[in-house]
Protein backbone atom coordinates (compact mmCIF):
# COMPACT_ATOMS: atom_id res chain seq x y z
CA UNK A 1 0.00 0.00 0.00
CA UNK A 2 1.29 3.41 -0.94
CA UNK A 3 0.14 6.44 1.04
CA UNK A 4 0.50 10.10 0.16
CA UNK A 5 -0.39 12.80 2.65
CA UNK A 6 -1.10 16.33 1.49
CA UNK A 7 -2.73 19.54 2.65
CA UNK A 8 -0.16 20.83 5.08
CA UNK A 9 0.93 24.44 5.19
CA UNK A 10 1.38 27.55 7.28
CA UNK A 11 -1.58 28.81 9.29
CA UNK A 12 -2.11 31.26 12.12
CA UNK A 13 -3.15 30.26 15.61
CA UNK A 14 -6.85 29.46 15.64
CA UNK A 15 -6.90 28.58 11.98
CA UNK A 16 -7.82 25.35 10.23
CA UNK A 17 -6.28 22.89 7.81
CA UNK A 18 -7.53 19.71 6.21
CA UNK A 19 -5.05 16.95 5.52
CA UNK A 20 -5.71 14.21 3.00
CA UNK A 21 -4.15 10.78 2.70
CA UNK A 22 -4.57 9.07 -0.66
CA UNK A 23 -3.99 5.32 -0.72
CA UNK A 24 -3.17 3.08 -3.63
CA UNK A 25 -2.04 -0.46 -4.26
CA UNK A 26 -4.24 -2.23 -1.74
CA UNK A 27 -7.76 -2.73 -0.45
CA UNK A 28 -8.29 0.50 1.41
CA UNK A 29 -11.25 -0.71 3.44
CA UNK A 30 -9.09 -3.39 5.07
CA UNK A 31 -7.05 -0.81 6.92
CA UNK A 32 -7.61 1.32 9.92
CA UNK A 33 -6.15 4.71 9.09
CA UNK A 34 -3.93 6.50 11.53
CA UNK A 35 -2.51 9.97 11.73
CA UNK A 36 0.73 10.60 13.60
CA UNK A 37 2.85 13.68 13.99
CA UNK A 38 6.43 14.47 14.85
CA UNK A 39 7.60 17.83 16.08
CA UNK A 40 11.28 18.86 15.93
CA UNK A 41 13.26 17.16 18.65
CA UNK A 42 10.32 15.04 19.76
CA UNK A 43 9.22 11.48 19.21
CA UNK A 44 6.50 10.62 16.75
CA UNK A 45 3.13 10.60 18.48
CA UNK A 46 -0.26 9.15 17.70
CA UNK A 47 -2.93 11.67 16.73
CA UNK A 48 -5.98 9.73 15.56
CA UNK A 49 -7.40 6.49 14.20
CA UNK A 50 -10.45 5.71 12.15
CA UNK A 51 -11.46 2.08 11.99
CA UNK A 52 -11.76 0.02 8.83
CA UNK A 53 -15.47 0.02 8.16
CA UNK A 54 -17.43 1.14 11.21
CA UNK A 55 -15.85 4.56 11.19
CA UNK A 56 -15.15 4.47 14.91
CA UNK A 57 -12.65 7.16 15.78
CA UNK A 58 -10.04 7.61 18.48
CA UNK A 59 -7.99 10.68 19.33
CA UNK A 60 -5.05 11.72 21.42
CA UNK A 61 -6.14 13.85 24.36
CA UNK A 62 -4.16 16.78 22.98
CA UNK A 63 -6.38 17.04 19.89
CA UNK A 64 -9.80 15.88 21.14
CA UNK A 65 -12.52 18.35 20.28
CA UNK A 66 -10.34 20.13 17.71
CA UNK A 67 -9.39 17.45 15.18
CA UNK A 68 -11.72 15.15 13.27
CA UNK A 69 -10.65 12.18 11.20
CA UNK A 70 -12.80 10.67 8.46
CA UNK A 71 -12.49 8.43 5.44
CA UNK A 72 -14.05 7.89 2.06
CA UNK A 73 -13.56 4.25 1.09
CA UNK A 74 -14.87 4.92 -2.41
CA UNK A 75 -12.06 7.43 -2.95
CA UNK A 76 -9.41 5.46 -1.02
CA UNK A 77 -8.75 8.58 1.01
CA UNK A 78 -8.57 9.46 4.68
CA UNK A 79 -8.80 12.97 6.08
CA UNK A 80 -7.79 14.92 9.14
CA UNK A 81 -9.70 18.13 9.73
CA UNK A 82 -7.74 20.31 12.13
CA UNK A 83 -9.48 23.27 13.75
CA UNK A 84 -8.46 25.74 16.43
CA UNK A 85 -4.83 25.09 15.64
CA UNK A 86 -2.16 25.96 18.19
CA UNK A 87 1.59 26.53 17.82
CA UNK A 88 2.16 23.22 19.63
CA UNK A 89 0.41 21.46 16.74
CA UNK A 90 3.37 22.35 14.53
CA UNK A 91 4.83 19.09 13.24
CA UNK A 92 5.24 16.83 10.27
CA UNK A 93 2.02 14.85 9.96
CA UNK A 94 2.04 11.28 8.68
CA UNK A 95 -0.77 9.00 7.67
CA UNK A 96 -0.47 5.26 8.14
CA UNK A 97 -2.45 2.12 7.39
CA UNK A 98 -2.97 -0.54 10.03
CA UNK A 99 -4.61 -3.96 9.81
CA UNK A 100 -4.76 -4.32 13.59
CA UNK A 101 -7.61 -3.21 15.80
CA UNK A 102 -7.03 -0.18 17.98
CA UNK A 103 -6.26 -1.21 21.56
CA UNK A 104 -5.70 2.14 23.23
CA UNK A 105 -1.95 1.82 22.96
CA UNK A 106 0.11 3.61 20.34
CA UNK A 107 -0.49 1.72 17.11
CA UNK A 108 2.28 0.15 15.06
CA UNK A 109 0.98 0.56 11.51
CA UNK A 110 1.85 -1.70 8.62
CA UNK A 111 2.39 1.09 6.08
CA UNK A 112 3.52 4.69 6.34
CA UNK A 113 3.20 7.57 3.97
CA UNK A 114 5.44 10.55 3.44
CA UNK A 115 4.69 13.37 5.81
CA UNK A 116 3.26 16.80 5.26
CA UNK A 117 4.46 19.83 7.21
CA UNK A 118 2.00 21.78 9.34
CA UNK A 119 3.24 25.03 10.84
CA UNK A 120 1.10 27.13 13.17
CA UNK A 121 2.34 30.63 13.78
CA UNK A 122 1.63 32.50 17.00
Amino acid sequence: VQLQASGGGLVQTGGSLRLSCAASGGTFSRYGMDWFRQAPGKEREFVSRISQTSGTTYYADSVKGRFTTSRDNAKNTAYLQMNSLKPEDTAVYYCAADTSRYTGRQPTPDYWGWGTQVTVSS
